[in-house]
């Protein structure tokens, strides 16, 4: 009997229950992924009521208003130095006096030739004739003062180059000799005593030149003897009793400070926002605490170079300056540029721009909504809604992990 081999069952294959498996858990993780992941935080702020401020701050130097320096009008000595530094003078007080003997004795040579060239011209509108002696000693006078007034002309103006000298001493010195040739010139014609009209035309020209060196000495003497022109501050004196000062050296200076202002120094960028009349304020690093207050009042013009920096240099007036603000003090100013109250006000990160203008996200009910709105002013942080938002309105900022904001996208409030 023959034996019969068993029939062996074929093996059923288990990929069916991997694959469906695997779909299993991937729908959860994708179920998970959905229901943790599609609300994404984000920050929120609420649309509010308040004060939208821009200011510009910038560094500037304190300038009097009304100034004054006073300088050697010739080389010599100071003869005494009335006042010090943070002294308060009145208008016409004498501050400094220098050695003016020889200004003292330029006056009196121009006086005695405009009397002469007087003189002079009396005698040809009265017409009268002098003795020949007298006449012969006058012209042998005349043509020694010629002579002098040359010698001295000469010397001032070789002065003049070395720097030794001042320009009104040259020119003081110049209608001199004018006033003495002409007065020679008068002697000669009376000695011949051929006169004709154009004489006196001649006698009235030296007249008139002698008035003017006198004036032009008078002048130089004024300022040997150095007087306040207005009531004032000394805030700078650069010489003592018995210095020797050269031609053109500065002296002291004045200046009222109760009117002063700040020549400020913006960057090229920032000059565009300017305007005249925009409000400032001032601090100064030596008096801590305390504020001044002022407005633009010029505006730049051009662009200079400051150091390393392009800018563009602005006048502030200081409206409450109280004697305080020091000439070429260093200040920092800071310019009001906007103030709007009461405006409806929201984070500029809020603020989107596309093809379609100006929108924010409202959040409505955990979801993002895209809102078109209306702006007005703006500063570095916040910005002016006009139209679109209602205060108290929640709009979406950023989020934190980067994602990009789109519409009717469900968000949550970043912590």
């Amino acid at each position: 009997m023959s034996e019969q081999t068993p029939t062996r069952e074929p093996r059923k294959s288990n990929r069916p229950r991997w694959i469906i498996a695997a779909l299993v858990l991937l729908v959860i993780a994708l179920l998970l992924r959905y229901f943790t992941r599609s609300v994404v935080p984000v920050r929120m702020a609420r649309a509010h009521r308040g004060q939208l401020i821009s200011t510009l701050s910038t560094n500037g130097k304190v300038q009097p208003v009304y100034n004054f320096a006073a300088y050697a009008p010739r080389a010599g000595t100071v003869k005494r130095v009335y006042v010090q530094e943070g002294e308060k003078v009145s208008a016409g007080q004498l501050l400094i006096a220098l050695d003016d003997q020889q200004a003292r004795s330029e006056v009196a040579g121009a006086l005695a030739a405009e009397r002469g060239a007087q003189a002079q011209l009396q005698a040809l509108q009265h017409g009268s004739r002098p003795q020949q002696i007298t006449l012969s000693g006058n012209i042998d006078k005349a043509n020694a003062a010629r002579a002098q007034a040359s010698v001295k002309l000469a010397t001032l103006e070789q002065l003049e180059k070395q720097g030794a000298a001042s320009p009104s001493e040259v020119e003081a010195a110049r209608q001199t000799l004018a006033a003495e040739k002409a007065n020679l010139n008068v002697l000669d014609q009376q000695r011949t005593g051929n006169f004709t009209p154009i004489d006196l035309e001649h006698a009235k020209a030296n007249v008139a030149n002698a008035k003017a060196a006198y004036s032009a000495a008078l002048d130089v003497l004024r300022e040997e003897n150095v007087r306040a022109p207005f009531s004032g501050t000394v805030y700078s004196v650069l010489v003592r009793t018995s210095n020797f000062v050269q031609a053109g050296n500065k002296l002291l200076q004045i200046a009222n400070l109760k009117q002063v202002q700040v020549l400020a120094y913006f960057d090229e960028p920032e000059v565009g926002e300017l305007a005249v009349g925009k409000p400032v304020t001032i601090v100064w690093d030596a008096k801590p605490g305390r504020v001044w207050h002022g407005h633009i009042v010029r505006t730049p013009t051009t662009i200079v170079t400051y150091g390393t920096r392009n800018v563009g240099e602005a006048l502030v007036s200081v409206d409450d300056a109280d004697e305080t603000l020091l000439p070429n003090t260093n200040v920092t100013i800071t310019v009001t540029l906007l103030d709007v109250h009461n405006a409806l006000i929201v984070p500029r990160d809020a603020l989107h721009l596309d093809s379609n203008g100006d929108f924010v996200y409202r959040v409505e009910g955990g979801h993002l909504r895209r809102i078109s709105v209306k702006i007005g002013s703006l500063n570095l942080t916040q910005v002016q809604v006009l139209s679109g938002l209602n205060e108290n309105d929640v709009v979406a900022l950023t989020a934190p992990d980067g994602t990009t904001l789109h519409d009717r996208m469900a968000v949550s409030h970043a912590l």
